[in-house]
């Protein structure tokens, strides 16, 4: 019995440590969500009207590629909260011997309780126009996704720090990868507008990341240190394409008229193409440490090592 009660007092201990994180990161959402949907002019957050040329020609509130901004809010926000709680924890692991962080699903849980309240109450209530169900709970969705990515750094931030970096650098040579090749949909485009330099520098910005992969985890494979698993560089990669790239769109990429990114800037139009994007960068992650590993075997057997 006594057992138990212990049991069960450390549980209740465990969430309510969660608490705090769950509580910040529910304020930074939410206060970002009421300043672009409630306070914020929202031809200016979301260029309602803008003129994109003749390859948007709809940029009306619920046009296709404005949806997109709206639920590219969810991004930004989560991003932000990555930033400010991944340096939290940092400064904490520094000034706390032995500072643990919350289980980050313990944070994630509380913290979805919340927002799929708060969010779809700015986007239902507030403002003009006010966003119908379907699109609240999109944005709503595409947030806790998001924040789920955004809290799985806290931990190597708090403890192991240089591990973080180093698998941020594997995470960035993957994010050009991620980034660029879904560009390749755009190629007939820019093919008819005779931009053949865009095409040029889309491929080698995609063959850059791949080669920046393989020198990192050669690095690793040479002074024997530990390889990142496929799971860690593929988080890592989503956390900075699909989340700092946005949050630092919006900060430093709109020519001070912070408005919000649509996705085309970071997602592929095709399902289907956005799909084998992912598929080949994991094939991609997956393979390089086993190139490492055949060509150090090679190199013992033929006793170059």
């Amino acid at each position: 019995m006594q057992k138990c009660l212990s049991e069960s007092e450390n549980g209740l201990q465990m969430w309510t440590g969660a608490l705090p994180y769950a509580i910040l990161a529910c304020a930074i959402i939410l206060s970002l969500m009421y300043f672009w949907f409630a306070v914020a002019d929202r031809y200016t957050v979301f260029l309602y009207y803008h003129d994109m040329g003749p390859y948007y020609p709809d940029t009306s509130p619920f046009s296709r590629v404005t949806i997109s901004r709206y639920w590219m809010t969810g991004l930004v926000a989560s991003g932000a909260v990555m930033v400010l709680t991944t340096g939290l924890t940092w400064l904490l692991g520094r000034l706390m011997k032995g500072y643990h962080v919350p289980t980050w699903w313990r944070v994630w849980i509380v913290a979805t309780l919340l927002l799929m309240i708060g969010i779809p109450w700015i986007t239902m209530t507030v403002n003009w126009p006010t966003l119908p169900l379907r699109h609240a709970a999109q944005v709503t969705m595409v947030t806790i996704l998001g924040l789920a990515f955004a809290l799985l750094p806290l931990q190597l931030a708090a403890e192991r720090p240089r591990y973080l970096i180093g698998l941020s650098l594997d995470g960035s040579a993957l994010t050009l990868f991620l980034l660029y090749a879904v560009k390749a949909e755009l190629v007939p485009r820019w093919l008819s507008d005779g931009r053949m330099e865009w095409i040029r520098m889309c491929a080698a910005v995609c063959l850059s990341g791949a080669v920046g992969l393989l020198l990192l985890t050669g690095l690793r494979t040479w002074r024997r240190l530990p390889v990142p698993s496929i799971q860690e560089t593929i988080v890592a990669s989503f956390c900075i394409a699909y989340l700092l790239m946005p949050l630092a769109h919006y900060i430093i990429g709109t020519n001070g008229y912070f408005y919000l990114s649509d996705s085309d800037n970071f997602f592929a139009q095709s399902w289907l193409l956005q799909l084998a994007v992912w598929l080949i960068a994991g094939i991609l992650v997956s393979g390089v440490p086993h190139l490492w590993q055949h060509l150090l075997i090679w190199r013992r057997h033929n006793g170059l090592t």
